[in-house]
């Protein structure tokens, strides 16, 4: 009977070994079936006031393509259509100036995903050590959460007027 449990405790533990592709939270659909992320909503048809069609612009835009940004300006009780003439309005110059006193990095996005792919490639290194595929997503970024007390103090000191926040007991 010996002879059988080892044998079979051995094969176990190499087949658990065996799938090191595990990524951290992988939010993909396993089949091959359409991502929902990627469908873009376009604005709705509206029937214009006029039925003559408008000539064709080169390099002009479509009325239903998607303005992100456009879209997030009317959203927040904005103009839209200063967005789309370019620039900042005159009754936002104050605010821009305000929210960007401390510097503005134009490259933040790319910076973001470079510092985490380099976070992800190590910790799938190490995921190789989770034999009960147990999710480790969490614990993948454990070490570079905000300390939002210590970002309380780095504000303060750089003279940043913010809500005062008691420590937790």
């Amino acid at each position: 009977m010996r002879a059988m449990i080892i044998p079979a405790v051995a094969l176990a533990l190499l087949a658990a070994c065996g799938n090191t592709d595990r990524p951290l939270r992988d939010m993909r659909a396993a089949g091959g079936g359409p991502d929902e992320f990627s469908a873009i909503p376009v604005a709705p048809l509206v029937i214009p006031q006029q039925l003559t069609l408008v000539p064709p612009t080169p390099g002009g835009t479509n009325l239903t393509d998607p303005q992100p940004r456009a879209d997030a300006i009317a959203a927040l009780g904005g103009s839209a259509d200063a967005q789309r003439a370019g620039g900042i309005p005159a009754s936002d110059v104050g605010l821009v100036a305000q929210v960007s006193r401390y510097g503005v990095d134009q490259d933040i996005r790319n910076t973001l995903a470079v510092e985490d792919d380099r976070i992800l490639q190590r910790k799938r290194r190490t995921n190789i050590f989770n034999p009960l595929n147990r999710d480790r997503y969490f614990p993948a970024y454990a070490g570079v959460v905000l300390d939002p007390f210590a970002e309380l103090q780095r504000l303060r000191s750089l003279g940043v007027q913010v809500p005062s926040a008691p420590r937790p007991e």
